[in-house]
């Protein structure tokens, strides 16, 4: 800080090369105690001016902070709300890009516009894929039901297990609700204790317990396990093994569940699915006029396995089975159109112990007669 008494120790010179360089008007002509004075006038007129300078700045960083807080904690809310309604769409669609200035509401478009469906297939005896298509309308319409319970609902997959008896009507047992997300089309469920029959509805779950549908699927029956390899969670492995995942995901029943099924797996891999009796024939279907008849034979052969202690002697029909290390035989035989009497008889090494085992199998084959479809159709 500038001050008279620090300045009375500098020399004229000095005093007038200070007063050059603060810009101070008549230096050169004054005399040192009017060099001091104005040197200390211009010192406090600087001071004064750099800090009116600050407080300003310090001012209008106040009022851009203090500005408007209620138009900050509503676009708090809005974007909190869109992000909300963004985790609830379950359309699968990314919404389109609104313009500036002009908001719109989310576009949430299916790929097959009126299209409402959810199709469940099988993947193993432990895993199922649930697969769906809604269009706007449908969610739309969900809102609309739901009212003031849509903003605390939840879209969820309900998972039914079904169970048929030949007396009365198939039944259904709520197993659990398993809660999903938007910006998906495809979720893989979990179940149990195969083999069991399962069907899955989507919809939303509202806070008082309602729980409003938008489609509901066909109904599957997984495999005892070990039955079909394992299959990876991947639309190509569908491809690979779409007769096998079509037949027991109950393709080949008569539902309409069934239909929508093979409509989305052919749209999908963009091919036929199913028996050719219940899809399009192609550009190269046959002649059924042509010269030649149509070629079609099935054979047949049994596989007859086995374990006893691993120093027995076992025969089948009198014919001696070689054992394994293990005391396990197999035999491959073929099965002829009749019916044969098997027995299969395992001797202990000290000939004091016999068992024998009696097959009885039948092999009945009828050749039906062919059934021909005009290709126009």
């Amino acid at each position: 800080m500038i001050t008279t008494a620090g300045l009375k120790e500098y020399t004229l010179k000095d005093l007038a090369q200070m007063a050059k360089k603060r810009g101070i008007t008549g230096w050169h002509s004054m005399r040192k105690q009017e060099l001091i004075r104005a040197i200390v006038r211009d010192a406090k007129r600087s001071s004064t001016t750099e800090k009116g300078k600050r407080n300003g700045k310090r001012t209008v960083v106040a009022n851009s902070k203090s500005s408007n807080p209620k138009s900050r904690v509503a676009r708090r809310i809005q974007k909190q709300k869109k992000q909300e309604d963004k985790q609830k769409d379950v359309s699968g669609t990314p919404p389109k890009v609104a313009a500036k200035r002009r908001p719109k509401p989310r576009p949430i478009v299916s790929k097959e516009m009126g299209k409402d469906r959810i199709v469940l297939m099988v993947r193993d005896s432990f895993w199922l894929h649930a697969h769906w298509e809604l269009s706007s309308r449908c969610i739309q319409r969900a809102k609309a039901a739901m009212a003031a319970y849509w903003h605390t609902a939840k879209p969820v997959i309900r998972l039914f297990e079904t169970a048929s008896d030949t007396v009365s009507c198939p039944t259904e047992t709520h197993v659990r609700d398993i809660e999903i997300h938007g910006g998906v089309n495809d979720w893989y469920i979990d179940v149990n204790d195969p083999p069991k029959g399962y069907r899955v509805e989507i919809g939303y779950l509202a806070s008082n317990g309602h729980f409003h549908a938008l489609a509901r699927s066909n109904s599957i029956t997984t495999p005892k396990p070990g039955s079909c390899d394992a299959m990876d969670e991947n639309w190509s492995d569908v491809a690979e093994n779409c007769e096998r995942i079509f037949a027991l995901s109950g393709g080949y029943s008569s539902d309409l569940a069934s239909e929508e099924l093979q409509e989305v797996l052919e749209e999908r891999l963009r091919r036929p699915v199913g028996s050719p009796m219940v899809t399009r024939y192609g550009v190269g279907a046959a002649d059924p006029e042509e010269k030649n008849p149509f070629g079609f034979d099935v054979e047949a052969e049994m596989i007859i396995y086995g374990s006893t202690r691993s120093d027995a002697h076992v025969t089948l029909g009198g014919e001696p089975i070689k054992l394994r290390s293990d005391g396990t035989f197999t035999v491959r035989m073929s099965l002829p159109d009749r019916r044969q009497v098997l027995p299969v008889t395992s001797s202990s090494s000290d000939g004091t112990t016999q068992q024998t085992i009696v097959l009885a199998i039948e092999r009945n084959t009828k050749v039906m007669e062919p059934v021909l479809r005009d290709s126009s159709q």
